[in-house]
């Protein structure tokens, strides 16, 4: 495995970070029978690079990037014990470097990032049928809390 570095994004990665967001959305699509069809956009890439309140990085193996992934902060509901936390998103690995724990460094990554931001709690959202997220999710620390129930009518 080459050597992994992490660094924040820039709009220079933007074409990379489309493509990424169509992978996310491939492998969601047969876990989610509620996506739209066709071509669908998940996220505002600019606004995620530009937000103060984002802290937006992408991994890098010989000047490839390789994975992303950002925590933004939001305001718990007031009935939350931390009135801040951070909201994780956007985690990609490509595909032929999975398997080698490059999530677990973007989410080393963000988590020093939300402790300097002095947020004492991370979140997320994975789909139940997603157990190799989930596993990964898990070794990192996360637990399970929720599951949203749909059903079309």
């Amino acid at each position: 495995m080459n050597e992994i570095s992490i660094r924040t994004a820039n709009l220079e990665d933007l074409k990379i970070l489309l493509e990424f967001e169509q992978g996310v959305i491939t492998a969601e699509r047969p876990l989610d029978p509620f996506l739209g069809d066709g071509e669908l956009f998940y996220y505002n890439i600019p606004e995620l690079i530009s937000n103060k309140n984002i802290h937006f990085i992408v991994a890098v193996a010989n000047n490839e990037i390789i994975a992303s992934g950002y925590l933004r902060i939001e305001n718990s509901k007031h009935y939350h014990k931390n009135p801040k936390h951070g909201y994780i998103g956007f985690i990609f690995v490509k595909p032929s470097f999975r398997g080698n724990r490059v999530s677990t460094l973007i989410l080393e990554s963000l988590k020093r990032w939300a402790t300097k931001k002095e947020l004492k709690e991370l979140r997320l959202d994975v789909y139940v049928g997603n157990s190799g997220a989930t596993k990964s999710y898990e070794r990192f620390g996360f637990i399970k809390s929720l599951v949203n129930m749909r059903m079309d009518i």
